[in-house]
C-alpha cells in the first residue's frame, strides 16, 4: 500500500494517527527527520490516548554510539517521544551502542527480543523504517552480508562508506512483523523511491516483504513525485 501526503508535516501527522490505531504492544523505532516528527506529535497530542505502559519499545537499528552520542537513534526518540510520555523504564530495549564489541552488541540485542517477546521468531506489532538515497533501510545496505542473512535476528555490519559498524535488525525479524511502515520525505528521496518501488530489484528496502503481515509506504508529495 502506497500512501501519499501534501507535505512532511501532515506525514509525520497520519503516521502518528496510524500508531495510535494500531495500539501495538512492540513496536520498533527508526532514526530519521520524519520519526522524530512523529514522535513529537504522539507526545504532544497523544500522551493521554496510548497505554503507553503497555508498549515494548525496540530499534529497528542503532548506530554504534553511546546513548547519549548526537547520531544515537535512541537518544533522537527519548528526547522526542520518551522522556514525555508515561513509559515503563523497563519497557525501553535500546541497543547497547556503547560496548566497543559490535558483534556482542548484536547477540545481546536479539537474545533480549527473543526473552521479551518469548517468540522464537519474534512477530512485533509494529516496525517503522526509513529509506536512504542508496537504497538501504535499516542498516543494511547495498552489498551488505546482511542481506543474506537467514538466521540472525539481529546483525552488526561493518558499513564502509561511514567507516563504521551498525546494529540492525535483520530480513528474517523485520518481514515477520505485523506491520512495517517506510516513511520517507523529501525531494532528495523521489528518485530512489521511484527506483526501488517501481525499477529493477536490486536494493535492499526491496527485500522488505512481509511474509503474513502488512507493508505501507507513506510518502509525502515531493518524495512521491517521480512515481508514475
Amino acid at each position: 500500500m502506497i500512501e501519499i501526503y501534501s507535505d512532511a508535516k501532515e506525514l509525520a501527522a497520519a503516521a502518528a494517527e496510524y500508531f495510535v490505531a494500531q495500539c501495538p504492544e512492540t513496536v520498533a523505532l527508526s532514526g530519521g527527520s520524519t520519526p522524530r516528527s512523529m514522535f513529537q506529535i504522539l507526545a504532544e497530542q497523544f500522551r493521554d490516548e496510548v497505554a503507553w505502559s503497555n508498549i515494548q519499545f525496540f530499534w529497528s537499528d542503532e548506530r554504534h554510539v553511546p546513548p547519549d552520542h548526537p547520531e544515537s537513534n535512541y537518544r533522537m526518540a527519548n528526547e522526542a517521544l520518551l522522556s514525555h510520555v508515561p513509559v515503563k523504564t523497563d519497557n525501553v530495549h535500546r541497543i547497547r551502542g556503547e560496548n566497543p564489541d559490535a558483534a556482542a552488541v548484536a547477540s545481546e540485542y536479539e537474545q533480549t527480543i527473543i526473552d521479551v517477546t518469548k517468540q522464537t521468531l519474534p512477530r512485533l506489532d509494529l516496525i517503522f523504517l526509513g529509506l536512504g538515497t542508496d537504497g538501504h533501510t535499516a542498516s543494511i545496505f547495498p552489498g551488505s552480508e546482511v542481506l543474506h542473512e537467514t538466521k540472525r535476528l539481529v546483525a552488526a555490519p561493518f558499513v564502509e562508506k561511514f567507516k563504521s559498524y551498525r546494529i540492525t535488525m535483520t530480513l528474517p525479524l523485520l518481514n515477520n512483523g505485523a506491520a512495517i511502515v517506510f516513511l520517507v520525505s523529501g525531494a532528495e528521496k523521489a528518485e530512489i523511491v521511484r527506483a526501488v518501488l517501481q525499477g529493477e530489484n536490486k536494493y535492499p528496502a526491496q527485500a522488505v516483504i512481509p511474509t503474513q503481515g502488512e507493508l505501507i509506504w507513506m510518502l509525502d508529495k515531493d518524495a512521491a513525485s517521480k512515481l508514475t
